[in-house]
């Protein structure tokens, strides 16, 4: 999946950060051809900012199906601070996308939203929207199957998305820093089956850190959203040469695992 725009990022930035529709879509084209296969995306409003609008969607959503039918789209209920649980509830359902992530701290800030956001999960479910748990701790994983457990998040797969660090002035992730995460899910209750995780990281260890979510069965968020530069610390020129980067590394895994066995 890539994620070539965030919410923060402008073109002062960097200019390949795609912000209007058409940029966003042919962006996405770009990375599809060079293998990814999913985009996670956010609109921004004419000024250039996050916003949670149904409208935008919709109209990013037709586009991509009319030039990247083949490439899933990922919307994104991301708060910045600015956007309620149940503004980020209504965005869901007014789109009614294929797939939404979603951060259980923005969902679930406190005791006072359980009822409503339980309703949110089981009615995107019944709808077939695929929700991935955005993930900042490893403690929240406990939390997400707490959640599970009473009836909150339905039961079945889940689809998680750990975060490598977070958007602060010079983040940068670690390999390591996936370790802590990967424990937490080593036994998961019963009641839950199957845990499709993927993995975004900050920073110029970005590479690293989504080979080694590949490596140990993961799936993998890359692209400016998260971070500008390719393994050798330049910047990138777009979303798609992060791709081809990730893409041409995990080329080069494949092949010499099967030259080993």
């Amino acid at each position: 999946m890539v994620a070539p725009n965030g919410a923060r990022r402008t073109k002062a930035d960097h200019p390949a950060i795609p912000l209007s529709i058409a940029e966003t879509v042919a962006t996405a084209k770009a990375c599809f051809a060079e293998g990814a296969g999913a985009i996670h995306a956010h609109v921004r409003d004419k000024a250039g900012n996050h916003v949670l609008d149904a409208g935008l969607y919709r109209e990013l959503i037709a586009e991509m199906d009319r030039l990247v039918p083949q490439m899933l789209v990922q919307i994104t209920t991301e708060a910045v601070g600015r956007y309620t649980p149940e503004l980020q509830r209504r965005l869901v359902d007014e789109v009614a996308p294929k797939a939404v992530s979603v951060a259980l701290r923005e969902m679930l800030p406190d005791e006072s939203e359980i009822r409503a956001a339980g309703q949110f999960y089981h009615r995107s479910a019944d709808a077939g929207i695929a929700v991935q748990h955005i993930l900042y701790e490893p403690e929240e994983i406990t939390r997400l199957f707490h959640c599970v457990d009473h009836g909150i998040v339905p039961r079945g797969d889940l689809q998680l998305l750990f975060v490598l660090g977070r958007y602060a002035e010079g983040q940068q992730s670690r390999v390591t820093d996936l370790d802590p995460f990967l424990e937490a899910v080593t036994e998961p209750p019963g009641h839950i089956g199957k845990l499709d995780w993927a993995l975004c990281a900050f920073g110029t260890a970005e590479t690293d850190c989504l080979v080694e979510a590949i490596r140990r069965g993961g799936k993998t968020r890359i692209g400016f959203e998260n971070s500008l530069w390719n393994r050798d610390g330049s910047v990138a020129a777009d979303n798609a040469e992060r791709v081809r980067e990730l893409m041409s590394l995990v080329g080069e895994g494949r092949s010499s695992h099967m030259e080993r066995t």
